[in-house]
């Protein structure tokens, strides 16, 4: 796996209050032992079949190892085996987000209307991959799609369901008032991608995510 350094430290926290007790945290760094103990528990309370740690110190990586099964006929899971990414993207998403931040091209607190130049609802699908985003008509009557903000797509609290095409009609539709509650949703980091690259050119969006990213990870290892 290529991971860009720019976004270890946050890995590395994640990784260390996920293997460690809190109250040791700031003590030391877990050894490989502790890791070993801790995702055997994890793994038994959860009925995991496999699983793979890394833990990277200032950049270095000082812990690698893979536990348990990779497939349904029990071969071993090994520290070469390719993992499916699935959500880790949505890691790099944030910290994409969180430059254009920086860049004052969004504020997280700001309606995600005052950054797009038509209704969200007007917008039709993606003429080259009509799939990419939520069916955005669906919220022509629900007017609460004008209180989602960037921060309550990046912290699932935007309302939606994980994604528009499991609904049992295949709507896409708001089910509490945004920022009310938590709700794991990628349809609302979907609708904050939307809306870097449909939203205000004259504001600096209008953006390719996809390009954005890939500059954030040249010269990963």
């Amino acid at each position: 796996m290529r991971i860009c350094r720019r976004v270890l430290p946050a890995l590395v926290v994640l990784l260390i209050a996920f293997c460690v007790p809190f109250t040791s945290m700031a003590q030391r760094i877990p050894t490989g032992a502790d890791i070993d103990a801790e995702v055997g528990k994890i793994m038994t309370r959860t009925n995991a079949k496999g699983l793979a740690v890394a833990v990277i110190d200032r950049g270095q990586v000082g812990y690698v190892h893979a536990y348990g099964s990779r497939n349904a006929k029990g071969d071993p899971l090994t520290t070469e085996t390719v993992m499916y990414g699935a959500s880790l993207t949505k890691t790099v998403f944030a910290y994409t987000v969180m430059q254009l931040v920086d860049e004052r091209k969004l504020t997280l607190d700001t309606p995600l209307k005052d950054l797009l130049d038509n209704p969200l609802p007007n917008y039709g699908p993606d003429p080259v991959f009509p799939d990419k985003y939520g069916p955005y008509k669906d919220l022509a009557a629900d007017s609460r799609w004008e209180k989602i903000t960037p921060r309550m797509c990046l912290t699932h609290s935007a309302g939606f369901a994980n994604f528009w095409f499991i609904e049992p009609d295949r709507k896409l539709r708001i089910h509490f008032q945004p920022g009310t509650r938590y709700a794991y949703s990628g349809e609302g980091l979907i609708l904050l991608q939307f809306v870097i690259e449909h939203g205000r050119k004259a504001q600096g969006l209008g953006l390719d995510v996809g390009d954005l990213t890939k500059a954030n990870l040249t010269g990963c290892t």
